[in-house]
């Protein structure tokens, strides 16, 4: 209690007052959608397709589905073509230059479009027989022969079966990063960059310091609440539901780095035979992309009547994903 009521007496706005900054609505102006991966980074490969042209068909058709039914809303894609943003040849590099398009353009929500992976499995078939030779020895010593034998022994053929799992997930930054996203929403929302400058004496100060952990906890939740909108309009597809999910043992750092409400959307698994059937089909990128869609008009209509979501009471951020539902 001492400690509080030193740190408050160094504002000029006291704390109570400080708090009920972030809780004016938030707007939604600006929506980046950033196609996953991009050549020369592939992402997961499927049996005709690879995850980076898959999810660039999908952003590509959630934009003109936004547009659509969003005309007021300023819709930016990170890339628009099969290559990375901007064509970097580093994947890393593009990761930074997708927050820095997200940050530089103000956006009011980041939305990742990825597909998923699997442990493949393999069929093992008879394709044919050979003969083989093999040896045996008689005797010891000196009188120790080698004897060759031959026998027929069959020709295998191994395929790729894909994996057998299915369904769509959708991430957020995990709690255990919100230091991390914490620093990017401080920092004024133009590099992309964390700033941990001494000389931003602005963001150095205690309450803004306290702001940008007010803006991150809200901007969680909003994002949360965003997932759970996804997936639900994915269910009412039919689609298999695999939850709204944090992800802390490697965290997403795109996500982490958007000053902003930001989700990933795992679309479905690339492996998956019958999914990219699905994922690769104008039917079914037209129908993906209309989930996110339908979800995205749900979370505006939630801001303009004023919904705050529920905080989370996740607080184990050690394990791989948190499932929200």
């Amino acid at each position: 209690m001492v400690a509080l009521l030193i740190i408050s007496s160094a504002f000029k706005t006291p704390l109570a007052d400080v708090a009920k900054i972030p809780a004016q609505r938030l707007g939604l102006h600006t929506i980046i959608i950033d196609p996953g991966h991009g050549l020369p980074d592939p992402g997961a490969d499927g049996k005709d397709g690879t995850e980076s042209h898959y999810a660039l068909l999908i952003a590509l058709k959630l934009g003109e589905q936004l547009k659509q039914n969003l005309p007021g809303v300023n819709i930016i894609f990170t890339r628009t073509d099969e290559y990375l943003p901007d064509h970097l040849s580093n994947k890393n590099d593009a990761l930074k230059r997708r927050a820095q398009i997200a940050n530089e353009n103000h956006g009011d929500l980041f939305i990742s479009i990825h597909l998923n992976s699997g442990q493949d499995s393999y069929s093992k078939d008879v394709i044919d027989h050979r003969k083989e030779t093999y040896y045996t020895y008689t005797g010891k010593g000196k009188k120790r022969k080698k004897i060759a034998h031959t026998r027929t022994v069959p020709v295998y053929k191994y395929t790729n079966l894909g994996t057998s799992a299915v369904g769509t997930e959708t991430f957020i930054w995990a709690v255990g990063k919100n230091d991390s996203k914490k620093s990017f929403v401080g920092a004024g929302e133009e590099t992309g960059e964390p700033d941990d400058s001494s000389s931003n004496l602005m963001f150095d100060s205690p309450e803004a310091k306290i702001l940008a952990s007010i803006r991150t906890k809200k901007f969680f939740n909003y994002s949360r609440m965003l997932a759970e909108y996804v997936q639900d309009e994915f269910v009412k597809q039919g689609r298999v539901d695999r939850g709204a999910k944090q992800r802390d043992n490697e965290g997403i750092w795109v996500l982490q780095a958007t000053a902003m409400p930001s989700i990933l959307v795992e679309t479905g698994f690339v492996n998956n035979r019958d999914e990219e059937d699905y994922l690769g089909s104008e039917k079914g990128q037209n129908e993906v992309s209309y989930a996110i869609m339908r979800a995205v008009l749900r979370y505006k209509s939630s801001l303009e009547n004023g919904v705050v979501p529920a905080a989370s009471s996740t607080t184990d951020s050690t394990q791989q994903a948190n499932v929200f539902k």
